[in-house]
């Protein structure tokens, strides 16, 4: 019997840790960038931490917008203030995947995890009640309008609504 509680104790955990894992969408940018620079490695490549490393500085020097900036995070840029290459390089030699890198360097830098890629959103179709109130913030933001008194979600959908005819055009 208590081999049974013991076995059923360590699955309920073993459950709340892959529950906790890191999804793409928690730390997009990371994902992203991470699974496009190790596609670009050959296998010889992969397994020096080092090499690793210096392509990643290569890789860095035509990276644009989030991707840019991901690359300063990490050191892979000339001007980056901090240098954690090696956080990233090591794990991607030991064919560690994708996530667990990410999960790592998000423990490094929590910052890494905050970058996002612009969504384009359409609001002719969108339910403004489905975005988080960051995407609500950045439309008004977008339009370059403030919203003083707003607190609550429903306070900047509101808004938006009343902005709506200005911005959006309706095509016949």
């Amino acid at each position: 019997m208590n081999k049974l509680i013991l076995i059923g104790f360590l699955l309920s955990v073993i459950a709340i840790f892959e529950s906790c894992a890191l999804k793409s969408s928690d730390c997009e940018v990371c994902f992203a960038v991470l699974e496009k620079f190790a596609a670009g490695l050959t296998s010889n490549e992969k397994k020096d931490s080092k090499v690793i490393e210096d392509k990643f500085r290569t890789f860095c020097k035509t990276s644009k917008g989030k991707d840019n900036r991901f690359c300063y995070y990490l050191g892979g840029l000339e001007e980056s203030a901090t240098g954690v290459l090696s956080e990233m390089a090591k794990p991607l030699s030991w064919s560690l995947p994708v996530d667990k890198v990410c999960e790592k360097l998000k423990k490094k830098d929590n910052q890494i995890c905050d970058l996002r890629y612009e969504k384009s959103i359409d609001l002719k179709t969108v339910d403004l009640k489905k975005l988080k109130v960051r995407d609500l913030k950045k439309i008004l933001s977008d339009w370059e309008e403030t919203c003083e008194d707003c607190i609550e979600k429903g306070d900047f959908i509101k808004r938006i609504e009343v902005l709506k005819p200005k911005y959006v055009r309706e095509d016949l």
